[in-house]
């Protein structure tokens, strides 16, 4: 069975059903079976009391005078079929001389269920849809203009909203040919071509004309231009003036543009009708054109950690299928189950390469269809989604759904991604094309969101301005995240060395010298950040330290899970004091040195991935790729000429580093933190000797056990 969102008929009504039987009892009256086949699995009427079940004959036929009244009816959901015995009559002179015409195989109307909770109850619900419109430009409710209009009156009567039209000042008749259509409208029936344009060809307007009933007459009024798109409207009879009866075409569809603006009543009344009263009932959440600004229960619940889990634990297992749904209400979230989800199992095949472009293509558009967000997407490109919503996926979805993803229907549509892990083959760990994916999605302003079980916290995809790459943010600090200035620590993964309690101090007169000094990258409304390797060791003592004061505590993660036997490389956890993160698969561990963005880079004692962070951090500055600020080195100072000097001087000899000496002058090497506070002050105020005016240092880093800055 396809899922509901691949359905695209409407759940409160069935198609069209055909006459399979017709009992002519006299010239005005008969009475007829009508048959009505491929109804969806999801129709409402199938659960319903048959007494909520309404027959809507087809508004061409009661423009004419043919009234269809549904007496019994047998459904059958398995089946998906339903029959309807109907009594017809014929009011009106044309509708008397049309019944003869009738025959068995005529389509006459539709089931239409009348479920009470769908009931629009509050006016504003119908209010504020005046003025919007669809990606088209088409109003989604309109009464003869775009915003709405003095024509229409909302109210509410016995717990519903009901709108009044206002009438044109007339009433619309027949000239003389129409005797000639209606065999042609006879014929028209039988099929399901659209008749009713061709019909008004023969209709007049009678100005001024008064809109009064006498017995055995029909008559038609005419109120502005109707659009509807985002409700069902129902003319309410019991609110009519006394003796006024509108007929069984009483429902007006969700995709009424501008032909709902003839009614047609019969009865016996001197009284004047002045106004049309209807009642709405909505569509299927997914198809109700409402915009997410307008769901504030599903805007609370997505702030909840607790209740996204919750939702995310609903999708089918096994665990290992990809699975995905799409949610445009807080309701929906709340009761959502794992037969809402669409799961399946993408099979990877190899790709031939651009050599075999036509079957590339093919295999990369069967591998596009298997992924489960893709029936989602494709309706809303389709337009049968057509309400705003989120995207839940067990795993973030495949890059390989970019270009749907970023589609502009898509993109209008859709308001936020939000996935429980970013790998099914990596677990925590996203690939380049995740990276690539995620910084697309966030310059197309889509938002996406990790709810993160480590954590317990929902993590937002952020990236700062002039910045190619992000990282995932808890979401009441983004904003903060993207006014920091990053601070980070590079250090060995098995040493912890004694540096917390300066490193505390060091961080503490940090977020106190902000209030001394104007400059742009540190003042009184700015941030900081730190950021780590994210492992156990020095990573940890920093990202403890951080968190302990406020700090956001960042981390760049790579999957140093052992792959081989053979791999001489400690394992590492990530370590629990981090709160926001992006992560890496090992084969891109250069991308991920290169995406710290540290303005102030701090090193303790390190091994091999340490020396290979510090040559990284001397080539951004001799490249410029940053503009030079001062990079501390903590510790004893033979430790640190032993990792450097030789390698600074052997280059200066050589002549290798000719015109980039002045680098050496951006590395200082510290013992407490009152010296590393000093070099920052003379930074943040101008005074510091850096960059390519500074002298260079023979050590290759300037010696702050020997002298001032």
């Amino acid at each position: 069975m396809k899922h509901r969102i691949e359905d695209y008929s409407h759940d409160l009504t069935t198609p069209d059903g055909v006459l399979v039987s017709l009992n002519r009892l006299s010239d005005f009256q008969a009475e007829g079976i009508v048959r009505i086949e491929k109804i969806s699995p999801w129709f409402v009427g199938f659960d319903l009391d048959k007494g909520r079940l309404f027959f809507n004959g087809k508004s061409v036929l009661a423009q004419i005078g043919l009234n269809f009244v549904g007496t019994q009816y047998e459904l059958d959901k398995e089946e998906g079929r339903a029959q309807v015995k109907v009594e017809i009559t014929a009011i009106g002179p044309i509708a008397k001389d049309f019944l003869p015409l009738l025959e068995p195989g005529a389509y006459v109307g539709k089931i239409f269920a009348k479920d009470e909770r769908r009931i629009v109850r509050n006016p504003d619900y119908i209010a504020r849809m005046f003025g919007r419109s669809d990606r088209w430009g088409a109003p989604l409710l309109s009464l003869g203009a775009m915003h709405g209009s003095d024509a229409l009156v909302l109210d509410v009567i016995n717990g519903r909203a009901v709108a009044y039209l206002s009438l044109l000042n007339g009433k619309v008749g027949y000239d003389s040919s129409i005797k000639g259509f209606l065999p042609t409208l006879a014929r028209a029936t039988g099929s399901l071509y659209k008749a009713r344009e061709l019909l008004r060809l023969h209709q007049v307007w009678i100005e001024n004309a008064p809109r009064i009933l006498s017995e055995g007459e029909l008559l038609l009024v005419k109120t502005p231009p109707l659009h509807i798109r985002t409700v069902f409207a129902h003319v309410v009879g019991e609110l009519l003036p006394p003796g006024f009866t509108h007929t069984t075409a009483s429902f007006l569809q969700p995709d009424t543009e501008a032909s709902g603006d003839i009614y047609e009543f019969y009865g016996n009344s001197n009284r004047e009708l002045t106004d049309v009263p209807l009642e709405f009932y909505t569509l299927e959440p997914y198809r109700e054109h409402v915009f997410f600004t307008d769901r504030d229960q599903l805007q609370a619940n997505i702030e909840s950690y607790e209740d996204l889990k919750k939702a995310l634990d609903t999708a089918p297992e096994p665990s290992e299928l990809r699975a995905a749904v799409f949610v445009v209400k807080g309701s929906q979230l709340k009761e959502i189950s794992s037969q809402d989800w669409i799961a399946s199992d993408p099979l990877i095949q190899d790709l031939p390469g651009i050599g075999h472009s036509t079957r590339q293509a093919q295999l990369v558009e069967r591998f596009i269809v298997q992924q489960p967000s893709y029936p989602f997407l494709k309706a809303i490109e389709q337009e049968s989604v057509t309400s705003q919503g989120i995207l839940l996926s067990r795993y973030l979805p495949s890059p390989i759904m970019k270009r749907m993803l970023l589609s502009d229907s898509v993109s209008r549509c859709l308001k936020g991604i939000y996935f429980k892990h970013p790998s099914r083959s990596h677990g925590d760990f996203f690939s380049k094309d995740d990276r690539a994916l995620l910084s697309d999605l966030y310059i197309f302003g889509i938002p996406v969101f990790w709810v993160d079980e480590r954590s317990k916290q929902i993590l937002q995809y952020m990236q700062k301005p002039h910045k190619e790459a992000g990282i995932f943010v808890p979401m009441n600090r983004t904003e903060e995240y993207l006014k920091a200035t990053a601070f980070g620590v590079y250090g060995s993964n098995l040493l912890v060395g004694p540096f917390e309690e300066q490193l505390h101090e060091l961080l503490s007169g940090i977020l106190e010298m902000r209030s001394s000094v104007n400059h742009p990258l540190l003042s009184q409304n700015t941030p900081i950040a730190l950021v780590t390797g994210g492992g156990p060791g020095a990573m940890e003592v920093a990202n403890k330290v951080a968190k302990d004061l406020g700090i956001l505590s960042c981390a760049n993660i790579a999957d140093f899970r052992l792959k081989s036997t053979s791999a001489m490389m400690n394992e590492q956890e990530q370590n629990p004091y981090v709160e926001a993160k992006m992560t890496y698969r090992l084969k891109e561990l250069v991308e991920r040195q290169a995406e710290f963005n540290l303005e102030f880079p701090i090193f303790v004692n390190g091994g091999i991935g340490t020396d290979f962070e510090y040559c990284l951090e001397e080539v951004r500055r001799k490249v410029g790729s940053i503009f030079p600020t001062p990079v501390l080195l903590f510790g004893d100072v033979e430790y640190w000429k032993s990792k450097i000097t030789s390698r600074y001087q052997r280059n200066l000899s050589s002549g290798t580093i000719k015109g980039s000496e002045w680098v050496s002058g951006c590395f200082f090497c510290i013992q407490t933190a009152k010296q590393g506070l000093e070099i920052y002050r003379k930074f943040f105020e101008g005074k510091l000797p850096i960059g390519k005016e500074a002298p260079p240092q023979p050590l290759g880093f300037f010696d702050c056990s020997a002298q001032n800055p």
